[in-house]
């Protein structure tokens, strides 16, 4: 479980992971040297994986969101599909699902001729793959990576209630 002050730096980074140590250390009520001390702790354990910048989509002509549900013959648990979905740049995200679908992607593309040359091309070359089924994204209400992090007392008052 995470305590109190990782929560409230890990909560930072995610809404800017450029922060500096100094700046969190004051929001923090602690010494730079003891963020810094911390933040690398959390790196060491895998807590924080990686710091990345966030891009509008519209500004690299990559507007178009689409969810794509994909069937597959792969063996019960394989995942040799997802590894080649994985692959492709404009797939952000393959998650494994229960269900009647193997797979569900979320993707991005510049219009709908350009995802349907996605779907044609590079998922029609999947040999593996028996269906799909796309929903286009019509307006992103909330669109975010940042995680609601739990303090120890508010997962612990959760379990009990």
């Amino acid at each position: 479980m995470i305590n109190e002050i990782d929560a409230k730096i890990l909560t930072i980074l995610q809404r800017n992971a450029r922060t500096s140590n100094a700046e969190i250390a004051r929001q923090v009520g602690l010494a730079p040297s003891a963020v810094f001390e911390r933040i690398r702790k959390l790196e060491e354990k895998g807590v924080v994986q990686g710091y990345s910048a966030r891009i509008d989509p519209h500004a690299v002509e990559l507007g178009l969101v689409a969810f794509t549900f994909v069937r597959s013959n792969d063996r019960p648990g394989g995942i040799a599909t997802a590894e080649l979905l994985a692959e492709i740049p404009e797939v952000l995200e393959v998650h494994h699902v229960a269900g009647e679908d193997c797979f569900l992607m979320k993707v991005r593309a510049r219009d709908t001729e350009a995802l349907g040359r996605l779907l044609r091309e590079r998922l029609g070359k999947i040999p593996t793959i028996t269906s799909t089924r796309t929903t286009i994204v019509l307006e992103s209400v909330k669109e975010t990576s940042e995680l609601p992090i739990a303090l120890e007392e508010e997962a612990e008052e959760a379990a009990s209630a």
